[in-house]
């Protein structure tokens, strides 16, 4: 899609608005929160959270053949290059509430493939047959708070996860994956007892942040930044604003914090690395690539102390700025997922496409917004991962969508971006062309060396998925 470049210089222009506010004074997070709960609340009007009396197990292979995957009905999807190898609903996994959020994975040390569904009170645990790659029910672990809300995330650094939530108190969970080992061992694979771990004995609970929207992970720097949040010591009004409250975790037993950054408010989520990009002032830095609800926002945290904001880019299309990757090791190039812009009619969004925006990076002091790709499915994006030129993409009501993006390089515009995939799990709205709606996927985890990518629905559960298109253009 080309740019207009009259656009650009609008964006970096614009007079900068109150930071993450709506138009009736109230953030807008707790806007998106309210818009969510009431697409949640007509869906489960109408039956969708059947839990696993509507959507039953599945493991066994169902090809991709003619568009279609899985079984008939409500179990029948549509998809391009993409098998489905397995499905657990989330009462299969132990779910009360049968309703899913984030999701995550881990590799043993002996090569076991293990995912980390999110749900609304707490987190369950699968293993990936390396054979079939169906999936078994190892265990799970209930949230920490007796508040249960639709947030939960989770990132792992190691062999430990970290889990944080939008309910008061809840802190961050500190799991030892290695406990999964035990409930299902390797000379025992059939007959165990899938295991409800203990709050009190089984994990370690960090409770100085409070409420958390989103984890952000930095395993080289043994860092977890937990961000966002609507109560405790991160909250918006805190004086550490809901920026990123960082967690030293070289010690997972005895996690410290060094302190908060503040310096930019509200942080939605972020990407943290060591960069080694072309801005030589900065490299060998920890940099931390924000999305901050109306910038992208580059900060270098080196120094827990005194961390600097590098810069601050709005764009052309904003309504929520709220996750986004690096396209490659380069670290010439992102993409950010607007999550409003769909919803609230914002052009270049405005037609309900899905809506991608691609940043040149090149200097960390002044990144560009270049151009943007625009998805064949009407769709809310929501979170991506980048892996050798191609983005793994949930996109809520049209699912997962794969696009090779390996060709921005030779086109920052995006004009050679090209859709190479999908599996849609959300198939009420097929007949309509598709549903601007918080509803579908919220997350997927694509980074397993076999190849499985994990999908969690909303409303459904858990898919075991391949993808079996082209590999990218123009990536080595």
């Amino acid at each position: 899609m080309k740019f207009n470049a009259i656009l650009a210089t609008a964006a970096i222009s614009a007079t900068t608005v109150t930071a993450g506010l709506g138009g009736n004074g109230q953030s807008k997070m707790e806007e998106i929160m309210e818009l969510k709960t009431k697409d949640w609340a007509e869906a489960r009007s109408k039956g969708l959270f059947g839990g696993s009396k509507l959507y039953k197990k599945l493991a066994a292979h169902q090809p991709c053949r003619n568009g279609k995957a899985g079984r008939k009905g409500q179990e029948s999807y549509s998809c391009k290059n993409i098998d489905m190898h397995g499905f657990l609903s989330h009462e299969d996994l132990g779910s009360t509430n049968k309703t899913g959020n984030d999701i995550w994975g881990w590799t043993s040390k002996t090569g076991r493939e293990f995912g980390i569904v999110g749900q609304w009170d707490g987190v369950a645990f699968v293993e990936i047959n390396a054979l079939t790659g169906s999936l078994d029910y190892i265990g799970r672990l209930d949230t920490s708070s007796t508040q249960i809300v639709a947030w939960r995330d989770i990132k792992v650094i190691g062999d430990h996860a970290y889990i944080g939530s939008e309910a008061q108190d809840h802190g961050v969970q500190i799991f030892n994956l290695n406990k999964l080992l035990e409930v299902k061992p390797w000379w025992n694979p059939l007959f165990y007892k899938p295991k409800v771990f203990s709050l009190e004995t089984d994990m370690v609970h960090f409770t100085e942040v409070g409420a958390t929207h989103n984890i952000v992970a930095h395993p080289e720097t043994n860092m977890i930044y937990a961000v966002g949040g609507r109560s405790g010591a991160n909250n918006r009004t805190s004086p550490c604003a809901g920026g990123l409250f960082m967690i030293d975790v070289s010690n997972p037993n005895k996690p410290v914090s060094p302190g908060c950054i503040p310096q930019d408010g509200y942080v939605h989520d972020a990407q943290c690395v060591i960069y080694k990009g072309p801005t030589v002032k900065y490299r060998h830095r920890e940099i931390c690539f924000a999305y901050n609800e109306d910038t992208l926002t580059v900060m270098d945290v080196t120094n827990k102390k005194s961390p600097i904001v590098v810069s601050r880019t709005p764009y052309v299309g904003n309504a929520y700025s709220h996750q986004g990757w690096l396209v490659d090791d380069t670290m010439k190039y992102l993409l950010l997922d607007d999550e409003l812009d769909e919803r609230d009619g914002v052009f270049p969004a405005n037609d309900g496409r899905t809506t991608t925006y691609i940043f040149d990076i090149s200097d960390l002091e002044n990144p560009i917004n270049t151009g943007y790709y625009k998805s064949p499915a009407k769709s809310i994006d929501h979170n991506q991962y980048i892996i050798k030129g191609l983005t793994y993409q949930s996109n809520y009501a049209s699912g997962l969508r794969v696009v090779d993006v390996s060709g921005v390089h030779r086109d920052p515009t995006g004009g050679n971006f090209e859709e190479t995939g999908f599996f849609d799990c959300y198939p009420e709205d097929d007949e309509s062309g598709g549903e601007v709606a918080f509803l579908g996927t919220w997350s997927n985890y694509p980074y397993f060396k076999s190849g499985y990518i994990l999908l969690n629905s909303i409303e459904r559960g858990v898919f075991s998925l391949k993808y079996t298109g082209r590999k990218a253009k123009y990536s080595s």
